[in-house]
């Protein structure tokens, strides 16, 4: 079959011609005419695309373009983490191919079948949902959250992929280096945070798969949002504190009621759950403590921040893709503060 070359017409960061020669040499057969793709919108970090060639359809993930923070935007981890879950209780896309070849786009990606489904992450698509959907919507969030704590990690194969001995320490001293790394200028909130969370370490719950950034809209519902089709954006998961990915849903949902950055507007009124029913849920279904659950939104707060202020360095270096990237650095001092406010004033 004959390769394509290079197209000025390629999205950002995808070399069709590249990925197409390799698909031919690694999956011999799958690919049955040639290669189109768009850039999916959604996500501020890794970039993903749909592919097709005109018969079946496939989603190919690689890193951001530019500098990428240490420990971060791990192709190869990424994918053991969907073939370690696929076929368990927890839906993720079908892994398909991993490649470490840096000649191929210069860095790793991996290929996974097109999950076919609603992410509602858009007020187009939120309108169109009833209250009854939406209300299933956040008990579907939590009962996946919850399946994903209760896996046993070595029954998956995931045994090895973190180390839940210091999680909580580990992971604030990881996310003060990521500040480092990346922080484009100096933010006051930031070393108070900072000092306050490693003062008040609570003790941990027991340790399980984190996902390290689930929220609503890195899920793909059936399109009549009566289950989940997939999770997807799993960069950051890691064995620990599941505690931390429940903190983390609570920013998110907190963000919602403040119109803006990551998060759709997610009114109650439309039957969308607020967050103290989604922690209620996760309660119901869990017999983890949950009394320092304000700790954890705190760092929740400090984790997207610090996000935030990578996604910020890389805009202010002409090395993101897409809209809304310049609005980011403002949320920042925002969102440490509200990370301040949850340390003293709690849930």
């Amino acid at each position: 079959m004959e390769q394509p070359t290079r197209r000025e017409a390629d999205p950002t960061g995808l070399d069709l011609a590249a990925v197409t020669g390799w698909i031919d040499a690694t999956r011999p057969g799958l690919r049955r005419g040639p290669l189109t793709a768009r850039q999916l919108t959604g996500g501020l970090s890794n970039l993903t695309y749909e592919l097709t060639d005109g018969h079946s359809r496939w989603a190919l993930r690689r890193p951001p373009l530019g500098h990428a923070l240490p420990t971060a935007h791990d192709m190869e981890r990424e994918y053991r983490i969907l073939s370690a879950l696929h076929g368990t209780t927890v839906p993720v896309p079908p892994p398909v191919a991993v490649c470490a070849d840096r000649e191929v786009l210069g860095v790793p990606f991996y290929l996974m079948g097109f999950v076919d489904g609603v992410v509602l992450d858009r007020p187009p698509v939120l309108d169109r949902v009833t209250p009854a959907q939406a209300a299933r919507s956040g008990r579907l969030l939590m009962d996946t959250l919850l399946a994903l704590h209760d896996l046993a990690p070595d029954a998956v194969g995931l045994g090895e992929l973190g180390r839940p001995e210091g999680f909580l320490p580990r992971q604030l001293r990881r996310w003060t280096t990521q500040w480092q790394s990346s922080a484009t200028r100096s933010v006051p909130e930031l070393d108070a945070l900072v000092a306050g969370l490693g003062s008040t370490v609570p003790a941990p719950s027991p340790a399980g798969i984190v996902h390290g950034d689930y929220r609503l809209t890195n899920v793909i519902y059936t399109p009549d949002v009566d289950r989940i089709a997939a999770v997807v954006d799993w960069e950051m998961a890691t064995l620990g504190d599941p505690l931390t990915d429940l903190g983390l849903l609570v920013v998110y949902h907190q963000l919602s009621a403040d119109g803006g950055f990551v998060m759709p507007g997610l009114a109650p009124d439309r039957g969308f759950a607020p967050p103290e029913e989604l922690v209620a849920r996760y309660a119901q279904g869990s017999d983890r403590d949950l009394g320092t659950l304000p700790w954890y939104v705190a760092f929740g707060w400090f984790k997207l921040a610090v996000i935030a202020e990578g996604i910020h360095a890389r805009h202010l270096a002409g090395l993101t893709v897409g809209a809304g990237f310049e609005q980011i650095g403002t949320w920042v001092p925002h969102l440490l503060g509200r990370g301040l406010a949850e340390l003293s004033g709690g849930i």
